[in-house]
């Protein structure tokens, strides 16, 4: 059976409360801040120097600070579900190696393996998936080009912008996962695990 793609960041790992954390530590948003990863984004970026005080925030959150991210809500049923039905998963990330800006040169791509081996994607009695199967790419087009060279039947991933590009795999269904209502998109859009497992399975609803 062809595999089904996910993408990483922010579609598998939830990282809204490690950025919050993290902004208020470094002074960039106020203690009461309450917004997600992408409202603390916008407000960071309206500082001075904000884009790079971003990329510096990203570069933490993304490597040393990793411990602190989860798995959304249902992701973990989805992934055993697929296991339990020989459903091969495939996880495909455009992710570069260090973060902008990050002295502590943190490897991003050993930071995400190692939280995923601490979750279980890797053990046989948790989601199964072979190590050899996460792919960590440098660009978006690397990405798009490894999506295709796998065959996956489906992908789902965050970033509307990804499932829209012009040299998305025509052959792969699109699932957006996002709480944000999209405009006129030619794929579904969904904003919980739950609902993409319903989607994936054919489940009644």
């Amino acid at each position: 059976m062809t595999p089904i793609g996910l993408d990483f960041d922010n579609t598998l790992i939830a990282y809204d409360a490690v950025f919050r954390a993290a902004a208020i530590a470094r002074g960039l948003i106020p203690a009461a801040f309450t917004g997600t990863k992408q409202e603390i984004r916008d407000a960071i970026r309206l500082l001075p120097d904000g884009e790079r005080a971003w990329q510096s925030l990203q570069g933490h959150v993304y490597g040393s600070g990793i411990g602190g991210a989860r798995l959304f809500d249902g992701a973990d049923r989805f992934l055993r579900r697929c296991r339990r039905e020989g459903v091969a998963v495939c996880v495909v990330s455009h992710k570069t190696e260090y973060g902008h800006f990050d002295p502590a040169r943190v490897n991003l791509r050993a930071a995400a393996l190692d939280w995923m081996d601490r979750q279980g994607f890797f053990a046989a009695e948790g989601f199964g998936i072979a190590r050899e199967n996460v792919y960590f790419e440098a660009t978006r087009a690397e990405k798009l080009a490894r999506i295709a060279a796998l065959g996956c039947r489906l992908f789902i991933d965050d970033l509307a912008e990804v499932l829209s590009d012009p040299d998305f795999p025509p052959a792969t269904t699109r699932l957006l996962f996002t709480d944000r209502t999209p405009d006129d998109l030619p794929y579904k859009a969904l904003s919980s695990w739950p609902q993409i497992e319903r989607e994936v399975f054919d489940d009644a609803a």
